[in-house]
């Protein structure tokens, strides 16, 4: 039967003509004949077998080479050596005494240095206020303002006593408010010392006010119209604005919180439906383990006809090792023969470069033998000779340096008269300046005075109405508060 089934002829012609009636082609040759065809050579061999147990021939079985032990060569062991006299006991030294604890203890001299420093900023702190109150009427408004904003942020961080939070800030609001009462125009007139920069930068801040004023009373003298109603109503709106964004934002806030009490009625009804699903998932849990300890028991009797299967399979492989024994020698042979001659190359190289060396060696000692001229007698008024275009002595080059010094002392000078003709037009400016700036301050604290005067109605405070939507929201938090107690209760 094998001979006629792995028969090359019949597998590729009639055989596959008649598969190929019931598969497809492709599928008969990839998986059925070319399968077959491959494992060919193995069912010759054990076709040859089975004609030999017919015709009662009998096979040379080769003998198994047998691992024949050897005694270990074991060293013999040295005589134990006679152990030297134990040495004489150490001597013992005296207990020390304890650390005083008096170490550990901070000193009393901080203690006391702190007490005076307390109580010399609470000294420096009358005697600094004894000292504004009395020098207040010759300081600058604002430079008395910043001094006390300074103090009072210091002292804060030094102590939070009830003098400073309470008394103090009290009087300094009532010196401020008889500050703020003096005219406006003695506060703006005070003279401050300025710099070039801030004397061109408030220039040109009151230059171009100045120029927006000239527009501005150009388009009214051609028929444009005033702002004063525009800007009026767009403070109303502004104000509505503010009104609508703070509804908006309470309720935004409260819509979060409508969340978080929806959240939390939902959490209690997920904890509710875990309990129900862990006790679906123990006893799913119980089947399983059921069925793993089956299943378990069948991969053991595998296991162990595939155990056999392998220890078969074991007696084969001396047959294997020896082959490879042999090739690994060839492989060895093959490349100590490599790197004998790769060795030999390599001592020829290094023979020809110590030759080379020594050559060159003695070629430097020649050189070096050799007699030179160290004394040489220098002209200053001759070239170099080096064949350059712009060769020169060294006499030609120090009358040249000579004079370069001094055009470049000139070109120094005539800067120098340029620098102050620049600084003398840089004054006059900045005094052109000066005398503007004066100008417009007057005109400004006129005009700062008279516009105070005017604003004496005091404006009154209105406050934005509740929205619905807010009351809707306080309503529907209420109940889902009321219905979270009620669960947690039941729960």
């Amino acid at each position: 039967f094998l001979r006629f089934f792995f028969n090359d002829s019949y597998l590729n012609t009639w055989i596959k003509d008649e598969w190929s009636h019931i598969y497809d082609s492709v599928y008969v040759k990839e998986n059925l004949i070319d399968p077959l065809l491959r494992w060919q050579p193995k069912v010759q061999q054990l076709i040859e077998k089975l004609t030999d147990k017919l015709s009662n021939r009998t096979s040379t079985v080769k003998t198994s080479r047998v691992t024949q032990p050897k005694e270990f060569n074991l060293t013999v062991p040295k005589p134990r050596a006679i152990p030297p006299p134990s040495p004489a006991p150490l001597p013992v030294l005296p207990k020390r005494q304890p650390v005083p604890p008096s170490i550990y203890k901070p000193p009393k001299e901080r203690k006391q240095l702190e007490e005076i420093k307390a109580k010399n900023i609470q000294k420096a702190k009358i005697i600094f206020s004894f000292l504004l109150f009395n020098l207040a009427p010759f300081i600058c408004f604002k430079f008395l303002y910043r001094i006390i904003s300074a103090m009072l942020v210091l002292w804060s961080q030094i102590s939070c006593e009830q003098y400073l939070e309470v008394v103090w800030e009290s009087v300094l609001t009532q010196y401020f408010e008889e500050l703020t009462k003096q005219p406006q125009d003695l506060i703006d007139n005070i003279p401050i010392k300025l710099n070039t920069a801030a004397i061109l930068r408030e220039g040109a801040l009151y230059q171009r006010k100045l120029e927006e004023e000239l527009k501005r009373v150009e388009n009214l003298q051609q028929g444009a119209g005033d702002s004063s109603e525009f800007l009026e109503w767009q403070k109303q709106m502004r104000g509505k604005d503010l009104e609508d964004q703070l509804a908006e934002i309470e309720c935004r806030r409260l819509q979060g919180k409508l969340s978080y009490e929806e959240a939390v009625l939902a959490h209690q009804n997920v904890t509710q439906e875990n309990k129900k699903k862990a006790g679906l998932l123990r006893e799913e849990k119980a089947e399983l383990m059921h069925l793993y300890a089956e299943k378990r028991l069948q991969e053991q009797k595998e296991m162990k006809e595939l155990v056999e299967q392998v220890m078969e399979g074991h007696k084969n492989v001396k047959q294997v090792k020896a082959k490879i024994q042999e090739y690994k020698q060839q492989i060895v042979q093959r490349v100590c023969e490599e790197s004998g001659e790769l060795l030999r190359q390599a001592l020829e190289e290094q023979e020809e470069k110590n030759r080379k060396r020594d050559e060159l060696i003695q070629q430097i000692r020649a050189l070096e033998s050799t007699p030179s001229i160290r004394h040489k007698i220098v002209d200053l008024t001759e070239t170099g000779g080096h064949g350059l275009f712009g060769e020169m002595s060294i006499v030609e080059l120090r009358e040249r340096l000579a004079l370069l010094k001094e055009a470049q002392k000139a070109a120094e000078e005539e800067k120098r008269d340029q620098i102050i003709h620049e600084k003398q037009a840089k004054e006059q400016l900045i005094l052109d300046k000066l005398d503007q700036i004066s100008q417009f301050r007057a005109e400004l604290g006129r005009a700062a005075a008279f516009k105070q005067e005017e604003k004496k109605k005091p404006q009154s405070d209105e406050r934005p109405m509740k929205d619905e939507r807010i009351l809707n929201l306080q309503k529907k938090i209420a109940e889902k508060t009321m219905e979270r107690k009620k669960q947690a209760g039941l729960l």
